[in-house]
């Protein structure tokens, strides 16, 4: 794998990065005990950082300056390069930030200029959290099994635009605390009928409920209910695009650019432990093989990005960044408690969290053996448009 060196604007993003992340090391045991009391930490520089480089400048977006540089919501490479060295101090921290997230990468997919402007000013007016609504209960996030639907009103509403939004979301991030977020649903029984809505926390027949965590108590997963929840046809995305680009396309692409940036919170994780045990055993055996692994693996989230920055729709490196790292923070995590002791973990809050959170990054986003079929699948779609060459 060639090395791919960070310029010297990426290298200003990281370094300033890199700054702010002792502090949410230092704040993540209190968010661990109070994962949904966020106000003592909205003023971490990190959560100013994520903010201003997540939301567009067109929209009200205040750009980061580093030096002679300004970074707002960019390219996934940039993206990367700061969510893992935020991670380096805790990731759990990075997930509790308000901002854009995973909804605001299909709003940019999917959204036309209107929709993007009222999210993105929503987002930004009410300093928000948001949501990425697709997973069902004992549904998962297949497509083919959705029940959630998006049905037109009755005309006595008035409205033949109008449609209800009925079903319900399982294990999203912000389910409960998130102002507004966007809701994937069935507008009938055809694999084009799957729709993306803006839908907001506010409205009628919205019901959200907190779910008990073990690790990344920060994601604050949670159940969503929507009961006749009204969508107007203006919150319904993609009305500009083609059938075929409605709904699973746009989460497709989702997935993809999320999928590397689970892998850098994960290599962040394991560079914590790594931090960990040389402070307690500088001497560690295994310390600079473990050390060496999570640097490959940073390397791997990297050209992700690289590779995501020249095509969203080609998610291979996105899958094989998600398997190494995850593989690679399992067994940080691992060595860390073996060389500092099972007593370590009660007395070291943060051995004790981090191994908890480690636990959450394998399903984020598709498992590991999820993971491996993806890439199997786009090697066996690559090779058929070569004529069967390798």
């Amino acid at each position: 794998m060639t090395v791919l060196e960070l310029d010297e604007r990426l290298r200003a993003l990281r370094g300033a990065a890199a700054e702010t992340a002792p502090e949410l090391r230092a704040l993540a045991p209190a968010l661990d005990a109070a994962p949904h009391d966020l106000k003592p930490h909205l003023g971490a520089a990190a959560f100013d950082l994520i903010r201003r480089c997540t939301t567009p400048q067109r929209f009200g977006g205040d750009p980061l300056r580093v030096g002679r540089f300004a970074f707002s919501a960019g390219s996934s490479l940039e993206t990367l390069v700061w969510m893992l060295e935020l991670a380096h101090g805790d990731a759990g921290m990075v997930l509790a930030a308000p901002g854009p997230n995973l909804a605001g990468l299909l709003v940019d997919q999917l959204g036309d200029e209107q929709q993007q402007e009222y999210f993105y000013r929503a987002v930004a007016d009410r300093g928000a959290w948001t949501f990425f609504a697709v997973t069902e209960p004992d549904r998962g996030s297949d497509a083919g099994a959705m029940e959630s639907k998006l049905e037109r009103a009755a005309p006595e509403r008035g409205d033949p635009e109008l449609h209800l939004l009925h079903g319900t979301k399982k294990y999203i991030g912000n389910g409960a605390r998130g102002a507004l977020g966007v809701v994937f649903a069935r507008t009938g029984s055809g694999p084009l009928s799957i729709r993306a809505a803006l839908v907001d926390a506010a409205a009628p027949g919205f019901a959200a409920q907190e779910l008990d965590m073990v690790g990344l108590r920060g994601a604050a997963l949670g159940e969503i209910r929507f009961t006749g929840v009204p969508v107007p046809q203006e919150r319904l995305l993609a009305r500009h695009l083609p059938p075929t680009r409605r709904g699973l396309w746009g989460a497709v692409r989702v997935f993809n650019t999320v999928r590397p940036q689970v892998a850098a919170l994960a290599v962040g994780t394991g560079l914590a432990f790594v931090d960990l045990v040389r402070a307690g055993r500088p001497h560690a055996p295994g310390l600079e093989a473990v050390a060496g692994r999570l640097e490959a693996c940073r390397q791997l989230v990297y050209q992700a990005g690289a590779a995501l920055d020249l095509d969203r729709d080609d998610g291979r490196l996105s899958s094989a960044a998600k398997i190494a790292a995850v593989a690679a923070a399992r067994e940080a995590g691992r060595w860390a408690v073996r060389s500092l002791g099972p007593a370590a973990l009660a007395e070291q809050p943060l051995l004790e969290k981090w191994t908890r959170d480690m636990g959450a990054f394998e399903f984020m986003e598709g498992t590991s053996d999820i993971q491996r079929l993806h890439v199997a699948r786009s090697l066996v779609r690559a090779r058929g448009r070569s004529g069967g060459r390798p």
